[in-house]
């Protein structure tokens, strides 16, 4: 089969050889996939630059999510069966025409979504989820602030907090984005490279505060977001793109900037943080990760989730793909294609 392989850390054009490699074998409790897309995360431009500890070492194939087709099944498999059109977390090993995924990180593709647009549902789809349903359960008319409104986890946030009756804050850095969002029904879209959200969000609640930030930026988004908070506020955390945007200098200076938090202090403000993670679910809770995704289902076959494509690339073109998505102009999830 061919895989694309990271050989070296760096720049996007330069790390990434397609090569022949042996289809992988399963386990009893695996299920072998044809890859007809691989998804990109932000996670992904982390390994490329060598700052993702959790990565392979090099050389690798990286990869955590796919949609395609399943080949073949381990003896213990029940549910599935070759030929189901399926997504999937892959730990890993996603940039490749064939990954092998335990069953309890694979589900089927709703019959209403598109297969490319089912490469969302995987990490992006099931972290919004996970993060609002499972660990905030939102209700209606909560105050929300989705920050990176229109990327993938963000746009997963939006719907399910628009289904929710919540009042949503988006912020997003550019005003074709804002205009996005609004178009989506958030009903404060804004342009943090313009504004910013910590006093719009003041000025909207009265003085109050948000009720929960989802974040994805990290660095001082999180420090400003934590004094925006409400009493009983939630501040979510599941990503930190701002790491990505440079080298390790970079990388430290926004760990600084996240700030310190005393759990003594954060109980006298009633305020709380919650940090997601759905490569340590998948590995730690496998249960749990298997109802997040059937839930995921659910909710797009009654078409609430309706997943955003934002770019497809040819597999040829990874680092085409890489630098694209690291360049934070991208909508919804971005893919390269078998």
């Amino acid at each position: 089969m061919k895989a694309i392989v990271l050989t070296k850390t760096g720049t996007a054009n330069k790390a990434f050889e397609i090569r022949e490699l042996p289809i992988p074998e399963i386990g009893e409790n695996d299920v072998l996939i044809k890859v007809a897309f691989s998804g990109l995360n932000f996670a992904d431009i982390m390994a490329r630059k060598g700052m993702y500890k959790a990565a392979p070492p090099i050389p690798s194939v990286l990869g955590y999510d796919v949609s395609g087709t399943i080949e073949t099944i381990g003896k213990n498999v029940t549910g599935f069966a070759p030929g189901d059109k399926v997504f999937a977390i892959t730990r890993f090993g996603g940039y490749a025409q064939y990954a092998v995924c335990n069953a309890m990180a694979v589900a089927k593709i709703p019959s209403n979504i598109e297969i490319a647009d089912a490469t969302a549902l995987a990490t992006q789809f099931t972290t919004a989820w996970f993060s609002a349903a499972h660990m905030v359960n939102l209700t209606e008319g909560d105050t929300v602030l989705i920050q990176a409104a229109a990327g993938g986890v963000g746009t997963a946030l939006t719907q399910y907090a628009l289904h929710k009756k919540c009042i949503v804050f988006g912020a997003v850095g550019s005003d074709e984005k804002v205009r996005l969002i609004e178009k989506a029904g958030v009903h404060f879209a804004i342009n943090y490279r313009k504004e910013k959200f910590e006093e719009i969000v003041m000025q909207k609640t009265n003085g109050k505060g948000i009720n929960v930030i989802f974040d994805a930026v990290g660095g001082k988004s999180v420090k400003l977001g934590m004094k925006s908070l409400s009493a009983g506020g939630i501040m979510v955390c599941y990503g930190a793109t701002e790491m990505s945007s440079g080298g390790k200098i970079q990388y430290m200076k926004t760990a600084i900037d996240f700030g310190f938090y005393n759990p003594g202090l954060l109980t006298l403000a009633s305020k709380s943080i919650i940090g997601i993670n759905m490569l340590h679910i998948a590995d730690e809770r496998p249960a749990l990760m298997k109802h997040s995704l059937d839930e995921v289902y659910k909710l797009a076959e009654q078409g609430i989730f309706k997943p955003v494509l934002g770019k497809v690339f040819p597999a040829s073109d990874m680092g085409a793909a890489h630098a694209f998505l690291e360049s934070r102009a991208s909508v919804g999830k971005v893919v390269v294609q078998w």
